[in-house]
This record gives C-alpha cells, sequence and structure tokens, in this order.
C-alpha cells in the first residue's frame, strides 16, 4: 500500500468514524427528552467504561481470587465516594495483599 493510499484510508476512516458521533448532536440539539431518556443516556458512559474494565480486572494478577478481591475493595472505596487515586491504589493494595496469602 503506498503511502498516498494509506492517508486516503485514514481520512476516510476518520470521516466514517466521526458522521456517527456528530449527527446526533446536530439532529437532536434542540429536542427535549423526556426525563427516562436523559437519565437511561446518562449511564451508558459508566457501562461502556466498566464493560472495556472488567475483562480486564480478572486476569491482572493471574489469579482470579486476588483480582477479585482487590476489585471488591475499590468497589467499597468507590461506593464511600472517595478520591479516584485512593480507589485505584487500594484495589491494588488489596489485589497484592491477597496475592501474597494465596
Amino acid at each position: 500500500m503506498s503511502r498516498e493510499e494509506m492517508v486516503l484510508l485514514v481520512i476516510f476512516m476518520a470521516i466514517v468514524t466521526y458522521i456517527p458521533r456528530m449527527l446526533p448532536i446536530v439532529l437532536f440539539k434542540d429536542a427535549k427528552l423526556p426525563h427516562f431518556w436523559r437519565a437511561f443516556f446518562s449511564y451508558i458512559p459508566y457501562a461502556a467504561l466498566a464493560s472495556l474494565i472488567f475483562p480486564g480486572i480478572l486476569y491482572s494478577t493471574g489469579n482470579m481470587y486476588s483480582s477479585i478481591f482487590g476489585a471488591i475493595i475499590s468497589l467499597i472505596l468507590a461506593y464511600y465516594r472517595l478520591n479516584v487515586i485512593i480507589v485505584v491504589f487500594g484495589g491494588i493494595i488489596g489485589a497484592y495483599i491477597a496475592q501474597m496469602l494465596i
């Protein structure tokens, strides 16, 4: 593949990726959604992030039990709305301690 073809490919891929993201904003910028739909759409980023992160959590230490223990520690810390750095380090330390005990 030549350099020109590669550049055209990247440009067209960018356009194809941009259009589905831009169209709803342009078409529905003045639309008023019911409360249910606004609440529903507000949870989509969290669900997408969780689906991307969860498989990595299970296989992060090589031992599923220590990974799950670290995830539980992180969930508990996040439930109390602690700083994200504390949540991450708490999960890492929890997984480390569980790995040492197993």
